[in-house]
Order: structure tokens, then sequence, then C-alpha cells
């Protein structure tokens, strides 16, 4: 099948995908969304091991973010985990088990492929929203804090164990997202001694967006999802993106990388469907553009 470098306005997929088809079903997670409202949900969903991560889970949430950023059809993300937590960690057997016969070169492919997942959630163009209920360790609170929203239950304990287990606290990501989240002194404490951190803590420090009743983060992120999915899309896909591009920029270059998104916004459609809603007093039809 050809692809056209030229898609209609109707289309709402990347003129530059590729061949490869989309992704009918998923071996190492669970995909559910809603073409009509443009949330999605993943799953983690091997409850027995409290969702513990194998290598397949973690190229699964790699590719699946990526194959969402190129459809355009998603507008929010919730993470989640069944049962009776999000997500303990790395699977002991699995990952640690089979990391110890490996080369440095393989455990160098293992680890840049982890640090893609974040990566991936960090910049795709849709809002993720974690809902974490129970264990979110290792890896698992990794991913948590690479969400753009925390929404966690009074059960939520976050820890982040690497030092436990003999490595760097800095995994995936941690040492740079994590002192930009609850500062540098928190940040410390949590990747130096792995202790968990609960979730009034956790809220306490700014290290979850919301904190819910027990039993509702998964309704109230879908919540918020479905808010964010129904908002100014275009919008919300910049915003991150200049969150997650400006952590590391000196003022005046922020500033003119704001000007210059801004401009090019104030051309789009959902800028002029602001002011038209605004004068006919009715609410904004957002297209994401």
């Amino acid at each position: 099948m050809s692809h056209s470098p030229n898609p209609s306005p109707s289309q709402s997929g990347s003129p530059f995908s590729g061949s490869a088809p989309r992704t009918q079903e998923w071996r190492h997670l669970r995909l559910t969304r809603d073409p009509d409202d443009g949330v999605a949900t993943v799953t983690l969903a091997r409850p027995e091991k409290l969702n513990a991560l194998t290598f397949g889970a973690y190229a699964d949430l790699r590719d699946l973010l990526a194959e969402l950023s190129r459809e355009r059809s998603v507008r929010a993300l919730v993470l989640a985990g069944e049962g009776r937590g999000f997500c303990s960690g790395g699977d002991v057997d699995e990952i640690i088990g089979a990391t110890l016969a490996m080369d440095t070169t393989q455990l160098l492919d293992f680890n840049r492929m982890t640090g893609q997942v974040v990566r991936a959630i960090r910049e795709c163009p849709f809002p993720v929203i974690a809902a974490v209920h129970g264990v979110a360790a290792g890896a698992g609170a990794v991913l948590a804090l690479a969400a753009d929203f925390r929404i966690a239950e009074p059960s939520a304990r976050f820890a982040f164990l690497f030092t436990r287990v003999g490595l760097s606290g800095g995994d995936m990501g941690a040492a740079y997202l994590l002192p930009r989240v609850v500062g540098l002194g928190h940040a410390t404490r949590l990747l130096m001694l792995g202790e968990p951190v609960r979730a009034p803590e956790a809220e306490r420090i700014g290290l979850i967006s919301e904190l819910t009743d027990e039993g509702r983060s998964g309704a109230r992120a879908a919540e918020l999802a479905r808010r964010l999915a129904d908002g100014p899309a275009l919008a919300h896909a910049q915003t991150k993106a200049l969150l997650t591009a400006e952590l590391d920029m000196p003022l005046a270059a922020a500033v003119e990388l704001d000007a210059a998104t801004q401009a090019l916004l104030m051309n789009g459609e959902d800028y002029r469907e602001f002011h038209a809603a605004f004068t006919e007093k009715r609410a904004p039809k957002w297209q994401g553009r």
C-alpha cells in the first residue's frame, strides 16, 4: 500500500509513517482507547507479579508511544497497573537474572531502551496521566515520574530502589527528572537511600499531582484525561514540549522559543475559534490545529 505525502485534512495520522502498519496486538500490555473522545489507556497487566516489567514490556511501551504519537488520534493517555499495585519495577528473575549474563554492549542496549521509554513519555505530543495505587517501585516509580500528571491513592507508595540493588540511583533519567519535580534535597534523599515515600509525603513534596480517594485513581485519571482530550490538543502538545525543552535553557532562549511558538499558534485554527466562541458566547470547538 502506498502512502500519500499529502494527506487530506480529514486524515489524522502523520504522512511520514513509512510502510509499517499499525500494531494490532500488544503482547506485554493492554491498550484500550475510545476513538470518539481521544483517550487511550495503557494498562500494565501482570497482576500476579505486581506488574513487574520484562524486556518485552519495556519495548512495547517504547514502540506503542511512538505509534500513538504518529497517529495523532490520541489526545490524552492514562498509564495504569492492574491488580494490587501500579508497577513493582523490573522483574528480578527475568531482567536482573538475565543481565548478569550480558556483556557490556548488551547491557548498554538494554539501559538505552529503558531510557527510550522515559523519553517517549516526555516527548509524546499528548499528556500522560499515571494512575498510581499501591506500589510504584524502581522503574515503576520512574514511569510515574515521567508522566505529566500523577493521580495517587492513599495506598500509593513510591520507591526509587536502584541503590538497593547496587546500581546508581540515576536510572532511566531519574536523576534528571526527580530534582526538577521535588527539588535537589528531596531527590538526593529518595535516590540515595531508596526509602519508600507514602502518598501523604509524596503530596507534600510535590511528587504527586493529586491525592484521590482509595480506589479512585483510575476513574479520576480518566476524568482528567477526558478533560484534557476535550481541550486544545495543539496547545497542550506545545506546552508539554516547552516544559521539557526549557528545563535547561537560559531565560533569553526560553522566551524566544515561547515567542516563536505563540506566533505559530496565533496563526492556528484554535486561536481563531476561541475568539469566535467568545464573541458568540459559546464554548469553543477545539480542532487541535
